[in-house]
């Protein structure tokens, strides 16, 4: 029987938390060990490097870990990506379309272990294509939303943050 070299990707889009002696990114990584042992009768095997990104949002793939893997993943060293679920790996459909292409090239293919994905079938590639969009769609309503609160809260005077303006008036600044 042929072994499946299989290795986990975790992420967590904020650093809350992560100090924990057992927190989201060890939970991930932990859910996907014990599906991958569950298919072990398949010749399914964990890898033994730690793919964590920790404090990094989805929306770009910028990722010090997920680099190192779709390094491994050109080489040829990694036959599965296992996550626990397809926005872990990422939260854009551009960037997904972009690293399906990268594990096509490499015959890597992915595993979404609380989703039914499979990458290998037209029909898992749509399925995943409509989850992305959503997945997008809500990135961005949460952008739209956090916009709209800074500008509400700038519109009634209130500091948001960054370097306070200084007064314009003269008169005013010699009185301080």
């Amino acid at each position: 029987m042929k072994t499946i070299r299989c290795a986990i990707y975790t992420r967590k889009s904020n650093d809350e938390g992560l100090e924990q002696s057992f927190n989201s990114l060890d939970a991930q990584r932990e859910a996907c060990a014990a599906y991958i042992l569950s298919q072990a009768s398949e010749g399914w095997t964990a890898l033994p490097e730690v793919y964590d990104d920790g404090g990094l949002s989805g929306g770009s793939l910028d990722r010090p870990a997920l680099q190192r893997l779709l390094s491994e993943v050109a080489a040829g060293r990694v036959d599965i990506i296992v996550v626990y679920k397809v926005d872990r790996l990422t939260r854009s459909l551009l960037d997904f379309s972009k690293l399906v292409e990268a594990f096509d090239k490499a015959g890597t293919s992915f595993v979404s272990i609380t989703q039914s994905f499979n990458t290998t079938t037209s029909m898992g590639r749509l399925t995943l294509n409509m989850l992305l969009s959503f997945a997008q769609f809500e990135r961005e309503v949460t952008a739209e939303r956090i916009r709209d609160k800074i500008a509400a809260s700038k519109a009634k005077g209130m500091w948001m943050g960054g370097v306070p303006r200084l007064a314009t008036n003269p008169m005013a600044a010699a009185s301080l």
